[in-house]
């Protein structure tokens, strides 16, 4: 797929790219490339979109200087947040059952690499982490819950995440951090922004 250029009102393009490693290698480049204009990047599974200051910049302009970026394949800004987790998730086993393994395996193979914020979205402060071990891709659940506690950690797809406050949700729930993932008196106030490197690290677990 070719990378398409579309116009949102004034002050917006949203660029769509082929899949998420193509998204997040645009947005790690334009980030990087701070262009003139632009104030601000919003990463999404395919998308950018690029706000802009019309007076300093145009939707034809920009389409020429990101068509000139350099090509990268780092997602990073450098950080990195250590999420200390308790492994005692309602669906630990669930998981585990479906994977094929231990609960003590699931943890093992959730702690080890390293994952990368690549979006935000669903509630503030939400990320969608991305790099883990592929054998931990497993579908949401069939029946979502109505409330989900402040710090839970979870499964879907191929992603992990953090429900930073209370709230309904339908992944896999694994374990507990106490860690603020979201604080408004906090500047920023999410932890977990795009291009954020993250490492959990078991603290507890069900066993």
């Amino acid at each position: 797929m070719s990378t398409r250029f579309l116009r949102c009102g004034r002050e917006a393009v949203l660029i769509e790219v082929a899949d998420l490693t193509a998204a997040m290698a645009l947005y790690a480049a334009l980030r990087d490339a701070a262009l003139p204009g632009v104030i601000d990047l919003v990463p999404a599974a395919r998308t950018v979109l690029v706000r802009f200051d019309p007076a300093a910049t145009s939707p034809a302009a920009l389409q020429t200087l990101v068509s000139e970026l350099p090509a990268t394949s780092h997602h990073t800004t450098g950080g990195t947040v250590t999420i200390p987790v308790r492994y005692n998730g309602p669906d630990l086993a669930d998981v585990a059952a479906a994977v094929g393994v231990g609960t003590d395996e699931i943890v093992t193979m959730h702690t080890a690499g390293e994952w990368t914020v690549a979006f935000t979205g669903f509630a503030p402060g939400f990320g969608y982490l991305t790099g883990g071990d592929p054998r931990l891709t497993v579908p949401r659940r069939s029946s979502p819950r109505t409330k989900i506690p402040a710090g839970s950690v979870a499964l879907a797809g191929s992603y992990s995440g953090v429900y930073p406050n209370e709230s309904p949700g339908g992944w896999q729930l694994i374990g507990q951090t106490t860690l603020r993932i979201w604080d408004v008196d906090r500047e920023p106030p999410a932890l977990l922004l795009p291009g954020v490197r993250v490492r959990f690290e078991a603290v507890g677990s069900c066993g």
